[in-house]
């Protein structure tokens, strides 16, 4: 007779867990289909080689597992490395550093708060005079990689400063910018590039590399449309579009901060 204990539902619940985190996470990057394929045909070599004992079929199924664990590494080497750098990120271990610098950590709320209100008024103000731009902020997982595509530039944030990067003519308003801590860190910088069918085709490049980027880090992405001057945001791999300035400050003071 069958018999569940406390430690074998603590097991499904466990690994129920890792299967929905792991499926949100190729979700977020359009690889579902191919995740829930994976789990069907894991399934069917279970049942043909444990339950009905198909000798044949089974050795089939059996050889093409043996050999599945190099090709999931190579089809899902993006979302094999996302996943681990958020176990590793700051934000999964922030309780470790409260405790061992809760002083430092109360500082930097204190520097970001100080530097959210001159990326809001600039979003603002880029918004009333359609002047596109793209903002990308730094949380847990970091940005060197998308940094080096662009120019550093490593200074405080101001309003002043991020209105010139965006204009028209400056040379750097087609790229990203990258904001690291409390700092800009660099301008002009190129990001992945979402294809993700659910985004409305009225939306352009600077939305689809703001999800591309989202979906690929735990960053947050501010957009602000040259055709129409709205002001969106993307991060945990969703866009939130037509926000108001209230809006822009209070989800970016939540997510900054989280």
């Amino acid at each position: 007779m069958l018999q569940i204990g406390l430690k074998d539902i603590i097991d499904i619940l466990l690994v129920a867990t890792l299967l929905y985190y792991v499926w949100r996470l190729m979700k977020e990057s359009s690889s579902a289909n191919l995740f829930t394929g994976i789990l069907i045909f894991l399934v069917g070599w279970i049942l043909v080689s444990r339950v009905f004992e198909m000798r044949l079929l089974g050795s089939i199924m059996n050889s093409l597992v043996s050999i599945g664990m190099l090709a999931l590494v190579v089809l899902f080497q993006d979302e094999i490395r996302q996943f681990f750098a958020t176990l590793g990120s700051k934000r999964s271990t922030r309780f470790l550093q409260r405790f061992f610098k809760q002083h430092a950590g109360e500082k930097l709320q204190e520097e970001r708060r100080a530097a959210l209100m001159p990326v809001v008024l600039a979003c603002m103000s880029m918004s009333k005079q359609k002047v596109g731009a793209l903002i990308v902020i730094e949380r847990g997982i970091g940005l060197n990689e998308v940094v080096q595509t662009g120019d550093l530039i490593n200074a405080n944030i101001t309003q002043r400063l991020i209105e010139n990067i965006f204009f028209k003519n400056s040379p750097l308003h087609d790229g990203a910018m990258v904001i690291s801590g409390t700092r800009i860190k660099a301008a002009g910088c190129i990001l992945p590039v979402s294809h993700d069918a659910d985004i409305p085709k009225s939306l352009g490049l600077r939305h689809r590399a703001a999800l591309g980027i989202a979906q690929k880090s735990d960053c947050i992405a501010i957009i602000v449309s040259e055709e129409t001057g709205g002001i969106s945001m993307a991060y945990d791999g969703q866009l939130h579009l037509r926000l108001t300035a209230e809006q822009l400050e209070s989800t970016l003071q939540e997510q900054w901060e989280a």
